[in-house]
């Protein structure tokens, strides 16, 4: 939608997101850069498409919808030929007994494409207005069923029973079956709402995985035949070496699906039946979240707020690799970003881009390890530093030293909960007094898989499940049920579950939630869609400060931590299967081991 600049000057101050006196700094801005208010203002983060299309739809009175592809019939979507529905960016999403139809537009003002798609579809039409994205989002269900089209490509290659030790040039052709068939696999991924995708060769078969919230599921095989053809071309995609098969790689490329854009990870490894690709899909339209949207409530919200405020310091987030450690450290680096301080990050590799940051890519060849590009960064003025992962001595001494000189310093470290990492950050060589007055809160997490709100199961559970509830999840004393109680009423009340009623009184658990296993649809993994993340935040307060410098064990450090009201991540993930967010059987799968 192209909106002039004097509609879109009244649009921004009548949604108060700009003064007159911003708006026309933007639109002088503007004009020296030779661009549309509208570009501006996209540009600056003042609007994005769906903020911009509900601004526009209260000022013209045309009525704003955001559109949902289950609620779409096909017969209904396809009286707008799909070659005229991208042209227009034009969805008709419903039809009424009487005969009106309802179409979503991103330009409605659009005159000439108005009465255009009123000739096809008559003139007893609604105009809505949807954002740009959702639009684009929804003209892919014009695909169908991508899964069944998958397999038309590939049943055409199992008619073809010859081995090929060699790949001809037109077999990796961009109009080939075997482009194709990755273009296919891609996009399959994505709808399936998949991290990553696993190409693996087989004795007989190439096994093709999906990693759906953190739990694979093998969603296809593929005929041995096409391995060769197939391994060229993504490597083709992600310009690695064809012809180099003993050693692994690593690549990347960008795809396009639903109007997003979309980069993935290549990873190459030889194995003994060929070679294993591995690729990570990254949404690079992905918007930072706030931290109660990723799970944090209670102590470990405030105890991790009161760290942002501090000038400097360090900042520690842990847990195993795939446990949401670089999406907290994007949610509040985005918090902090603000025109007054610089932020400056190392990271391998950048996997989440912020407007306004300055963020480095490590290369080992080029000699940017995390020690050397840490380094580079303190001759850049930060304020505030992002080290990807603290791997070894030497970076985490440069981490030390930049919180003791006025930074404020994230990283990430793999341990398995907040207390084992002060004692890992002394293995490395770190003086227990460094440790002390340089760390303001170490956080452990986990993700746990999220049930579906609409499929959810409630059961209420025997005295020897809620017996060994306790045991599993090692409350101690004066964490009986009136305790987890109390805790599940404030969760509550900060938005924890929505309007799912308590699942505990005073004596115990008077309800649990289950996944139902046959719900596999709308990107559903067996009643599971999306994840949650568990916390416990450790604050480094005196006491701590006192046991660090005496050497304690971590043992130690988490019995100080819980003394002074730090929830570990096993209450935390209890409260949120309590109020069915989740399951006790995930939150137990992702914290068995510290059981």
């Amino acid at each position: 939608m192209r909106i002039p600049d004097v509609t879109m000057k009244k649009l921004l101050v009548r949604s108060g997101v700009a003064t007159e006196e911003q708006v026309n700094a933007l639109m002088e801005e503007g004009s020296r850069s030779k661009r549309s208010l509208q570009d501006v203002a996209i540009q600056n983060e003042i609007f994005d498409d769906k903020t911009l299309a509900k601004a526009f739809s209260e000022y013209a009175q045309i009525p704003y919808v955001e559109l949902v592809s289950n609620d779409i019939p096909f017969d209904i979507l396809n009286k707008i030929p799909e070659r005229i529905a991208r042209q227009y960016n034009a969805v008709l999403f419903r039809v009424d007994p009487d005969g009106t139809n309802h179409l979503a537009m991103d330009d409605p003002d659009d005159v000439q494409a108005v009465n255009f798609l009123e000739k096809e579809i008559g003139t007893n039409t609604k105009i809505y207005i949807a954002p740009h994205s959702n639009i684009l989002s929804m003209l892919e269900l014009y695909r169908g069923d991508v899964s069944q089209e998958l397999e038309e490509v590939i049943d055409i290659q199992r008619a073809d029973e010859t081995e090929n030790e060699t790949v001809a040039e037109q077999d990796i052709a961009e109009d080939s079956p075997i482009a194709q068939t990755i273009n296919l696999l891609l996009e399959s991924a994505i709808r399936s709402h998949a991290s990553d995708v696993h190409i693996e060769p087989r004795e007989g078969f190439v096994q093709i995985r999906y990693r759906i919230d953190g739990v694979l599921k093998e969603v296809n095989r593929l005929p041995h035949n096409v391995q060769m053809a197939l391994i060229s071309r993504i490597k083709i995609l992600s310009n690695l070496k064809i012809d180099e098969r003993r050693v692994p790689q690593d690549g990347r490329f960008k795809i396009k699906v639903g109007g997003k854009q979309y980069a993935l990870r290549v990873s190459s490894l030889p194995v003994s039946d060929g070679e294993k690709i591995v690729m990570r899909i990254l949404d690079e339209s992905n918007q930072a979240v706030s931290l109660e949207s990723l799970g944090y409530w209670g102590q470990p919200l405030k105890s991790i707020m009161n760290a942002l405020t501090e000038a400097n310091g360090m900042i520690l987030i842990t847990g195993p690799t795939g446990s949401g450690k670089s999406t907290s450290l994007f949610s509040i680096l985005t918090i902090l970003n603000t025109p007054t301080v610089n932020i400056s990050t190392v990271e391998d590799p950048v996997e989440y881009k912020i407007p306004g940051v300055n963020q480095t890519q490590t290369n080992d060849k080029a000699g940017m390890t995390f020690a050397n590009g840490l380094r580079s960064l303190l001759r850049q003025d930060p304020n505030i530093i992002m080290i990807g992962e603290i791997r070894d001595s030497e970076t985490a001494d440069l981490g030390v030293q930049a919180a003791l000189t006025g930074h404020l310093v994230f990283t990430t470290l793999h341990t398995n909960d907040a207390a084992t990492c002060l004692p890992r950050l002394l293995d490395m060589g770190i003086e227990p007094f460094l440790i002390a007055s340089t760390v303001r809160v170490v956080v452990g997490q986990r993700l746990v898989r999220r049930i579906r709100h609409e499929t959810r199961q409630s059961y209420k559970p025997t005295e020897a499940e809620a017996a060994m509830i306790v045991k599993m999840f090692n409350l101690r004393p004066g964490q009986d049920f009136s305790f987890i109680h109390e805790l599940e009423k404030k969760a509550m009340s900060e938005g924890v579950g929505g309007d799912t009623p308590l699942g505990t009184d005073e004596h115990g658990i008077i309800n649990l939630w289950r996944s139902d296993p046959n719900d596999n649809v709308d990107g559903a993994l067996n009643g599971f869609r999306g994840r949650v993340g568990i916390y416990e935040v450790l604050s480094n307060s005196v006491a701590e400060q006192k046991l660090i410098v005496s050497n304690a064990t971590s043992n130690q450090l988490r019995d100080q931590a819980i003394s002074e009201g730090m929830l570990t991540m096993q209450i935390d993930g209890l409260v949120k299967a309590l109020r069915g967010e989740t399951t006790i059987e995930e939150v137990i799968r992702v914290t068995k081991e510290l059981i």
